[in-house]
């Protein structure tokens, strides 16, 4: 699986972007999707993630009520909308997917269970 993650940009605080991470491969929709951030200086964190199947979703608390992940397994794509932007949003954006995690989402926080990584996309929220 190759993922192409996009959309990133430079947005005012309180500013919307949404990112999209388009698939290779026939088997997207047999996988977990997750989305992991990464700013400067800091290890990589989790912001959220989507099952396969019924596309059960978790967020990190930080983003929660403000960022929602989806999915279109007809196009073999997973969304990241992001409302009410903050500077401490800045980072590098990574999607991944991930064949071990479960519909159940357990486990999906941990960047080891996912198995392939886009190449990030980098946003940039200024106050």
């Amino acid at each position: 699986v190759q993922l192409q993650a996009s959309g990133g940009g430079l947005v005012q605080a309180g500013g919307s972007l949404r990112l999209s991470c388009a698939a290779s491969g026939r088997t997207f929709s047999s996988y977990t999707m997750g989305w992991f951030r990464q700013a400067p200086g800091k290890e990589r964190e989790f912001v959220g993630a989507i099952s396969y199947g019924v596309g059960s979703t978790n967020c990190a608390d930080s983003v929660k009520g403000r960022f929602t992940i989806s999915r279109d397994n007809a196009k073999n794509t997973v969304y990241l909308q992001m409302n009410s932007l903050k500077p401490e949003d800045t980072a590098v954006y990574y999607c991944a997917a991930s064949s071990r995690v479960r519909a159940y989402l357990r486990g999906a926080s941990s960047t080891d269970p996912y198995d392939y990584w886009g190449q990030g996309t980098q946003v940039t929220v200024s106050s």
